[in-house]
């Protein structure tokens, strides 16, 4: 059945033969019918322009009865497929263009996530790593199992491939692909290089919104591209001119060169400008746009203090973030942020320090603490009002170098201290690289006056029980 099926020369002689011989037709050649469906189907000429039938070849097999009869058979016998026949119906009946909605891709997904702590990796790498085109890669990462899971092997050889075959992807797979790698923190130096080409060559070509799926992945990985020289010009360039056409996009673009300290003085002009504060404030999306222009003009005064353009009017000024970010939520029961907070309370008394404070202009720390020049942790109490961190109620209108005054203008006998807990989502995959916001956001509170005190992950998985926590903590303050 195999070899009838790989012979096949039409779409009408696979679907004969997996239909009408049932009996003889077992689960791995399932996806061996789907594959060749699309083979046949990528061979087929499209209609002739102005040809009253719209829906080319593939829309036409869609609809015929035999296919049907196969989608349903794949559905009713899929639970007893083995995990190499799931992955590849799955993946053959996206490159056909199955919508992610069909019955078919729907019981495929909801069969594969069931089984997906027996799935080899090798079950998903070794279809495509050698089947990268378009079609393909668009099918391999539009799948929603697939994005929520790190495959290994697979982006060990994607990083092989990918640099030669870029040149044929579009913009949208390429997105797609950014997309994989920032949504699993691959600091993969190949990978990253080959967006970064990608765009250096299109850029002029892409929309905004485009551009920023593609350079987000830089900032994520707080990585700089190897071709950053030319790129970081070229996107200054391409800001300038498209600025105004998508706000929110312009202002994300802004916000990874920024963690990544490279500050594009004209389009900062551009985005403090009356005109694009007047067009944002009326946008549905101008709270979020507020937020982020609120750190970026933090961020100008802190790290770009050469710059004498427009800032943002105090007025617009918000907070980042009013509390812990979303992934931090989400992540609690991971964290070892727990185990701190009750080695601190035992170590120096809840009175002795503030957890999850907000400080401007919207960082979320995990412990802010007050210690004297002999290492003495102090009560709040006994910290002036005056040199305490502003509180983050009304940070908005103050400027930020009043509160570095304030917080040095007593060093000589206490300075504010940061204890950060930094989990593993914190860093780059496999790396002791911080993330570029969480990195962005270190520099910022070392150039607020704050003493940082890191306490990474891979030291406290060493940590065994609230007395190992308490001296590991001792030692760090």
């Amino acid at each position: 059945m195999k070899r009838l099926i790989e012979r096949s020369r039409s779409v009408g002689e696979v679907l004969r033969w997996v239909t009408q011989n049932p009996g003889k037709v077992s689960a791995s050649h399932y996806p061996i019918a789907l594959h060749k469906l699309g083979q046949l189907l990528q061979q087929q000429p499209g209609p002739p322009a102005g040809a009253g039938d719209s829906r080319g070849p593939a829309g036409q097999v869609l609809e015929q009865p035999e296919f049907h009869v196969l989608c349903q058979a794949i559905v009713s016998g899929c639970a007893k497929f083995d995990n190499f026949s799931i992955v590849n119906c799955l993946y053959a009946a996206a490159a056909l263009g199955l919508p992610g909605e069909s019955p078919l891709v729907r019981v495929l997904e909801d069969e594969s996530r069931s089984r997906l702590g027996r799935f080899n990796q090798k079950d998903v790498s070794m279809v495509f790593s050698s089947e990268a085109n378009n079609k393909a890669l668009e099918a391999i990462f539009s799948s929603q199992l697939f994005y929520e899971n790190r495959q290994e092997r697979f982006i060990r050889s994607m990083a092989e491939w990918l640099p030669r075959k870029a040149e044929n992807l579009t913009p949208y797979t390429m997105a797609l692909i950014a997309k994989y790698v920032a949504r699993h923190r691959l600091r993969e130096p190949r990978l990253l290089d080959t967006i970064a080409n990608f765009l250096l060559k299109r850029g002029e070509q892409l929309d905004s919104k485009v551009i920023q799926k593609l350079v987000f992945p830089f900032s994520r990985m707080n990585y700089r591209p190897s071709n950053h020289g030319e790129l970081f010009p070229k996107l200054e360039a391409i800001l300038e001119q498209k600025a105004g056409s998508s706000p929110l996009a312009t202002v994300n673009i802004l916000m990874s060169m920024f963690q990544l300290s490279h500050f594009p003085q004209s389009v900062l002009h551009q985005v403090f400008s009356p005109g694009f504060i007047t067009n944002v404030m009326s946008s549905p999306y101008a709270l979020i746009v507020r937020r982020y222009l609120s750190l970026l003009d933090a961020a100008v005064e802190l790290e770009f203090r050469e710059y004498s353009g427009p800032r943002l009017d105090p007025r617009y000024r918000v907070l980042m973030f009013e509390h812990a970010l979303t992934a931090d939520e989400a992540n609690r029961k991971y964290s070892y942020k727990g185990l701190v907070a009750e080695a601190l309370r035992q170590l120096v008394g809840e009175e002795c320090y503030r957890q999850d404070e907000v400080l401007p202009p919207g960082y979320c720390t995990d412990f802010l603490l007050w210690i004297n020049r002999s290492g003495t942790v102090l009560p709040l109490s006994r910290v002036p009002a005056a040199s305490r961190a502003p509180p983050a109620t009304s940070p908005v209108t103050m400027s930020l170098r009043s509160s570095v005054l304030a917080l040095t203008s007593d060093l000589q006998d206490f300075a504010p201290v940061v204890l950060s807990v930094n989990d593993k989502w914190h860093y780059c995959q496999n790396s002791d690289i911080l993330v570029g916001s969480r990195a962005m956001r270190d520099r910022h509170l070392r150039l607020l006056g704050y003493c940082l005190v890191q306490l990474p992950y891979t030291e406290l998985e060493k940590v065994s029980g609230i007395e190992e926590a308490k001296h590991y903590l001792r030692q760090k303050l």
